[in-house]
């Protein structure tokens, strides 16, 4: 029952921000530039979210976000270059960037720790050079994308990633994830297949990526592979961490967060990173495990509870 008075609310929830914020863009109460930032902060949610579940409950960390976004992308933008609907070009950047999050995961996460760390930061940089050197996507130049994601798109997709990454969560497949995360020998031992679900979160993680990278790429004109570099994924890491590993909630938060900072910091060009790198050393100086630690934020009220990471091995 609580599950369910959970879901109906988080629905109304839903609801309301998005007429809201509909309707401030339809009254001009909103101008481009911040219902564009909306959308901005929408696509960096999808991101967090799809990289919370690979490594704050999986626990296998993967430096290679930027490369499913890279592929899904690309993915949809040739599908809406060859004049295909835009919810399908949508869909198939996320299936290409699932399997390429198969293709990946396979061999890759037999490793653990730093080794698949090296892993995926190396799969990121190949994805990043092969689309480097394919003239048919503009090469290091760059290709053209319509501009088709709107407020109502970005919103259908963070709405479906939300439910699907929660319900998984708490279903007996991300139990079987946290245990992986909390001790992977244990769970081996309990007669868990460590490998078939690793890779599972990872193949989830990568096609809402991908999704991502579509919104992403539909919403800025132009992609090239230069956006979609290291330093992207470790955008992404970062809002991860900072929220906290193992709450979806904070992910969420610290998405918002980092990417209001970021947004209101291009201002100030000449001291951006040194602005945003004080931001990110006082937060972790003073929420050391991250804005929500382990909780989520349904924890701070009775009443309905939500999808809970669970507590890290010791914590």
């Amino acid at each position: 029952m609580k599950k369910i008075n959970g879901f109906w609310a988080f629905l109304a929830l839903s609801v309301v921000v998005y007429a809201v914020v509909q309707l401030l863009i339809g009254t001009g109460m909103l101008n481009p530039y911040y219902s564009n930032t909306l959308i901005f902060i929408v696509i960096n949610i999808i991101l967090a979210v799809s990289l919370h579940l690979v490594i704050g409950i999986t626990g296998q960390f993967s430096i290679g976000h930027a490369g499913f976004l890279a592929v899904g992308a690309y993915v949809s933008a040739i599908f809406t270059k060859l004049d295909l609907p835009f919810p399908v070009a949508l869909a198939a950047g996320g299936v290409v960037a699932a399997l390429a999050g198969l293709l990946v995961g396979i061999p890759s996460l037999r490793l653990k720790g730093d080794y698949l760390a090296i892993a995926t930061l190396g799969f990121g940089e190949i994805i990043r050079i092969v689309f480097n050197n394919i003239d048919y996507v503009g090469g290091a130049a760059g290709m053209q994308v319509p501009h088709l994601t709107s407020w109502t798109s970005a919103f259908i997709c963070l709405f479906i990633t939300l439910i699907v990454i929660m319900n998984f969560t708490n279903s007996t497949h991300g139990r079987a994830c946290i245990s992986i995360r909390e001790n992977e020998i244990a769970a081996d031992a309990m007669g868990i297949h460590t490998t078939y679900y690793k890779v599972a979160a990872f193949a989830i993680g990568a096609f809402f990526a991908g999704v991502g990278g579509g919104l992403y790429a539909h919403n800025f004109y132009i992609i090239q592979p230069t956006n979609f570099g290291f330093l992207k994924s470790f955008d992404i890491l970062i809002f991860v961490v900072l929220g906290g590993l193992g709450s979806l909630s904070g992910a969420v938060i610290a998405a918002i967060f980092m990417t209001i900072v970021s947004t209101y910091l291009q201002g100030y060009p000449e001291t951006r990173m040194i602005i945003y790198s004080v931001v990110l050393i006082i937060v972790m100086l003073y929420r050391p495990k991250g804005l929500m630690g382990t909780n989520e934020i349904t924890s701070y009220f009775s009443k309905w509870t939500g999808a809970k990471g669970g507590r890290l091995h010791g914590k």
